[in-house]
């Protein structure tokens, strides 16, 4: 790995995608035609390293900005196969994804509705379960990693022992809590990045969604947070736009960009978290101030990007294309 630029490390899932566009959501009992339908490369840890990984160079791979692993299990099958090769399409270091002999690659299954772009998902997560604590330390690989992203898509334990394993080493994190879950008060403790989405804010925050609706609501939330150890709180909003508290009592509220035609938001989420972690990322190897603010704003207009296309990682555009 190369000491001039970051490594960041994606302990995470990796599933495959399979999409239907549809002209509404169904209702209990319905069933609809699908307008159209794609298989794709996805799972919210392979999305986020392949966001890291494109947002970090322009598309002929040159002159990265940051070096992206990622770690993680997928099945004996084909999927499994085309997960790696699009990991390794985008620049990602794949040599830490085990290939599980008789076992089945994550499925996630999305229904985008066409008019809003909004999604409903429900994962099967298959080889992803199998990512237990030993991956935490097997390789040292967490020695050489600046910033360490996970998500809650593979076992709880793991996250908990990857969590315990970084402070120990002084290894920034960033956590984004999704498929939301309780998290034992001692995560958030020293928590260098804690993203979420309305949805999760609210779950792991104890709150009702509604609370979030005012300014004054995410500040309490994100106080809570903040109270619990976390150093920047970032609270996506969808198109509200996006919130941010610090540790150091500094905030704000970045609105979403304007005249944005919306497709499908189903990798948004992941490209934000992909160039917030950049930012971060230079910012502890360079030992300068990071600046909340202005990664919040970049991320927001990567984000931006990938809702105007079809698609998880097929949709996260490449640095050149925000820059």
């Amino acid at each position: 790995m190369s000491s001039q630029i970051p490594n960041i490390t994606i302990l995470g899932s990796l599933n495959t995608d399979l999409v239907a566009y549809v002209p509404h959501h169904p209702l209990p009992g319905e069933t609809l035609t699908a307008t159209s339908f794609l298989t794709s490369p996805g799972g919210k840890g392979s999305n986020q390293a392949v966001a890291c990984a494109k947002l970090s160079r322009p598309r002929d791979l040159s002159s990265p900005s940051a070096h992206v692993s990622m770690v993680g299990a997928v099945g004996s099958d084909s999927n499994g196969d085309l997960l790696l090769s699009n990991l390794a399409t985008h620049g990602v270091d794949s040599s830490l994804v085990t290939k599980l002999p008789n076992k089945k690659t994550g499925i996630a299954m999305i229904v985008v509705e066409a008019e809003t772009g909004q999604n409903r998902i429900i994962i099967s997560g298959e080889a992803n379960h199998q990512v237990g604590e030993e991956y935490v330390t097997q390789g040292g690989w967490l020695d050489k990693t600046d910033l360490l992203i996970m998500q809650l898509e593979i076992p709880m334990g793991t996250v908990l022992k990857a969590v315990e394993e970084a402070k120990r080493r002084g290894v920034d994190v960033l956590l984004n809590p999704a498929p939301a879950k309780i998290l034992p008060d001692g995560v958030y403790d020293g928590l260098r990045h804690l993203v979420v989405n309305e949805t999760e804010a609210a779950i792991l925050g104890g709150v009702e969604e509604k609370e979030l609706d005012t300014l004054e609501g995410l500040e309490r939330v994100g106080k809570g947070f903040v109270g619990k150890g976390v150093e920047n709180f970032i609270a996506t909003l969808g198109g509200r736009g996006v919130f941010y508290l610090t540790k150091g009592g500094r905030s704000g509220l970045i609105e979403a960009e304007k005249g944005v035609k919306v497709v499908d938001t189903t990798g948004a989420g992941d490209t934000f978290v992909g160039r917030y972690a950049l930012e971060a990322a230079r910012a502890r190897k360079e030992g300068g101030e990071f600046d909340v603010g202005g990664a919040v704003g970049r991320a927001n207009k990567a984000a931006a990007v990938t809702v105007t296309r079809e698609g998880a990682a097929r949709s996260i555009p490449w640095r050149d294309e925000v820059e």
